[in-house]
């Protein structure tokens, strides 16, 4: 029997994974707006939108949780300005939006942002 799975792969092992995740949220932070492929714009999702939502309670300890996957500049922004913005909304922080594919390879690419 087929189980449903939780998250991608992206042909890479976990801390390969990992560090990749890490690397497209703190780029979301910092600039709100990426280009990358959809199934890694689709698998950045969830850990944009908890970082946020950890940063929507401003406490020491959330500043912490988030630290240990942001970099100090991305987490500044994101506790300075980003979660202000997100104050009185419930969720939806991100919008993914499909992108030409591109010519090399043949990839569907998409455009992930900050609403």
């Amino acid at each position: 029997m087929n189980k449903g799975h939780k998250f991608k792969k992206l042909g890479r092992n976990r801390s390969q994974r990992r560090a990749l995740l890490k690397s497209l949220t703190n780029d979301l932070i910092l600039h709100e707006r990426i280009t990358t492929t959809e199934a890694k714009a689709k698998a950045v999702k969830p850990f944009a939108e908890r970082m946020i939502t950890h940063a929507k309670k401003g406490t020491v300890a959330s500043r912490r949780h988030v630290n240990g996957f942001l970099s100090d500049k991305a987490t500044k922004k994101l506790f300075d300005e980003v979660a202000g913005k997100y104050q009185d909304r419930q969720g939806g922080y991100t919008r993914i939006i499909k992108a030409p594919i591109r010519r090399s390879d043949v990839s569907k690419m998409a455009i992930i942002e900050l609403v």
